[in-house]
């Protein structure tokens, strides 16, 4: 229920383990493309509850934040002791918009190109003017909004803040401007391939072919994931050597979203695993010495008593 607001500042409350901004003063975002979403929403004209959003975005102040295509599900701590649950509405593209444009870009070839490195191209908003479609929100209308603070105000502070945190978060995944606007990246790329012939890799570019692997099936049974497997004869017997990847399962997953540590996932657990298969190679190839070792040791005579 929505109670009348008296307009009078707040403090929030401290939170705990909530999503911070990387920025810590001037300008969000590095991208061209999250840059164009900060831009966008400060033209509004939507009054001081943008600089206000900023505060609250930098203190840490949003607890959550869940994207479907289409829409942003959110929890900020307030002034109050429950936090307050947000709601964004993006307007989105129909079928047909999405298929002309995928018309209008499979014309393209770099353009393709640089969307499947991860990469939104500098001038793909004149690819959708070109499809008739705009990339981003054109209007404030474009955006529906909804919390459960008393502020009438479309946005509050705390809607504000959840704005500039997706714009820090386009920086990892240009996607996410797409699947706002109702279109997930494999979806996408899928209706490339049906109406322009655009082959889409198996696998995320940049990553070695022997990734390919890492489509089976993860293990679900506990026994077996903690036993390990019988080693066929053929198997014990292989050369034994460092993977060609390390860390692939955390490959795989790509970034977590919003992750907020001091430094990108990968890049602080990955020295850990190159390490441990090292060490763990050391280990296999002592073993494998001692063994061969031990029978020599077994057969040598005794030395002669003086």
């Amino acid at each position: 229920m929505w109670e009348p607001w008296d307009n009078k500042p707040s403090r929030p409350r401290e939170a705990k383990g909530g999503i911070k901004s990387r920025s810590k003063r001037g300008e969000f975002a590095e991208s061209w493309w999250a840059k164009r979403w900060i831009e966008v929403l400060e033209g509004f004209d939507i009054g001081s509850r943008l600089g206000r959003g900023r505060s609250y975005a930098r203190k840490g102040q949003v607890l959550t934040i869940d994207v479907d295509p289409g829409w942003v599900r959110a929890t900020v701590q307030g002034s109050r002791p429950k936090p307050y649950e947000l709601a964004i509405q993006c307007k989105t593209l129909s079928a047909a918009d999405w298929s002309k444009l995928a018309d209008v870009l499979s014309k393209q070839a770099l353009h393709v190109a640089k969307l499947l490195a991860g990469e939104m191209p500098q001038d793909i908003e004149d690819v959708f003017q070109e499809a008739g479609l705009s990339l981003f929100p054109s209007r404030l209308g474009d955006l529906s909004t909804k919390c459960t603070c008393p502020d009438w105000s479309n946005p509050c502070k705390h809607i504000a803040a959840v704005y500039y945190l997706l714009g820090e978060e386009f920086d990892r995944d240009p996607f996410l401007i797409f699947e706002l606007r109702g279109m997930k990246r494999d979806a996408f790329f899928t209706l490339l391939d049906s109406v322009g012939g655009v082959e889409v890799p198996s696998q995320p570019l940049g990553l070695p072919s022997h990734t390919v692997a890492l489509a089976e099936p993860l293990v679900t049974d506990l026994a077996t994931f903690w036993g390990g497997r019988p080693i066929p004869a053929d198997e014990a017997s292989a050369a034994v050597e460092v993977p060609p990847m390390t860390a692939p399962l955390l490959h795989r997953l790509s970034g977590f979203p919003f992750w907020r540590g001091e430094s990108p996932l990968l890049e602080l657990v990955e020295p850990t695993y190159a390490l441990a298969s090292t060490r763990g190679l050391e280990l296999v190839v002592n073993q494998d010495s001692s063994s061969s070792a031990a029978p020599a040791a077994t057969s040598a005579k005794p030395p002669a008593s003086s």
